[in-house]
């Protein structure tokens, strides 16, 4: 399987990126990984792996690049050879089945969207998800940022999507879906979120539909689909990842004061233990997040990532390829009769 690359799109590209795509070539010999970027970067960070498998790693240059602070739509049409918008033309033309970038999300986004036929069909907004830990074991929260004012229609969607992905990736029996909303009565929320409730409620879902469902209450896990408008999912998943980065920050500083009293043994256990939690939280194990609604795969990745996240974000997206999750959304999209926009 051949997966696009962009080489140049993160905070400390190209190094962890091409480094993510050595090892993960050399870890799965049915993976092509086409690196896009300036080609002499390039091949500066390729001439460090000398053992890596060149043929499996052909490299395609782009001579620009949309940097993490550039207006997304106006970058894309000032610099027409960067390196976004050829991995996405690289899937529009077959030549690959999945895209992976670590750049400029909104980019991304606006690259899918300037070309209409890359939408699967019935698909009105891609949608990205995002993985968030639960007592019950890992959720979709979607959407995190592709969409800041979406329709009902598109939230019910997200659901759709998002249980397709839940289930096929994460390995989620028929999962729970809820919709994110200040409080869980009927009456709460926007007209946006009142709407969107009284679709799951008239659809093929409303049995897995669980209703409103509060923040503080995602990590139950009660619900392993949430779904939520772009700019609400955005704020959420930075929050969450802001709250996890202070609380081991401050766990690392309590516990070493702590650790120097215990016996080494115990300080053994108690290190290891707090490392397997914080796995848990950690973007790195999935990669980045989906984009969803879209002809192939794609994976937006942390601007920070590295390796061991570019690796994982190549990994999954050839997941996504070969377990047909596009064609299920496809089909369940199709399956909702009378339930009006």
């Amino acid at each position: 399987m051949r997966i696009a690359l962009d080489a140049m799109g993160g905070d400390f590209a190209p190094g962890p990126i091409v480094t993510g795509a050595v090892e993960v070539v050399s870890e799965h010999p049915d993976l092509t990984v086409v690196l896009v970027g300036d080609q002499e970067q390039i091949e500066a960070e390729l001439a460090k792996a000398p053992n890596a498998p060149r043929d499996r790693l052909p490299i395609v240059h782009a001579s620009q690049v949309v940097g993490m602070d550039e207006k997304p739509v106006e970058a894309l049409r000032k610099k027409r050879d960067n390196s976004i918008s050829k991995c996405w033309g690289l899937m529009a033309a077959g030549d690959v089945k999945a895209v992976v970038s670590a750049g400029n999300t909104g980019a991304m986004v606006a690259s899918a969207l300037f070309n209409a036929k890359m939408f699967l069909p019935g698909v009105r907004r891609p949608g990205i998800a995002a993985i968030f830990p639960s007592h019950q074991g890992p959720i979709v929260i979607i959407d995190v940022g592709a969409n800041m004012s979406p329709k009902a229609e598109d939230l019910y969607q997200y659901g759709v999507m998002g249980s397709i992905y839940a289930e096929a990736i994460l390995g989620v029996k028929e999962p729970k879906i809820g919709l994110l909303n200040v409080g869980s009565e009927d009456d709460k929320g926007t007209d946006l979120t009142k709407a969107t409730r009284a679709l799951y409620q008239d659809s093929p879902l409303a049995d897995r539909f669980v209703g409103n469902v509060e923040g503080r209450d995602i990590y139950t896990g009660n619900a392993r689909v949430v779904v939520c408008e772009g700019f609400v999912g955005n704020v959420l998943l930075k929050a969450g990842e802001g709250a996890v980065e202070f609380l081991f920050s401050a766990l690392k500083q309590e516990f070493g004061k702590l650790l120097p009293t215990l016996p080494p043994e115990v300080g053994k256990v108690i290190g290891g233990s707090l490392k397997a939690l914080k796995t848990q939280f950690e973007y790195e194990e999935f990669g980045g997040g989906p984009l969803l609604g879209i002809r192939g795969a794609c994976i937006i990745c942390h601007g920070s990532s590295t390796e061991r996240a570019i690796k994982n974000a190549v990994r999954v997206a050839a997941t996504m390829a070969e377990d047909k999750v596009n064609a299920l959304i496809v089909e369940q999209l199709a399956a909702k009769h009378g339930v009006a926009e």
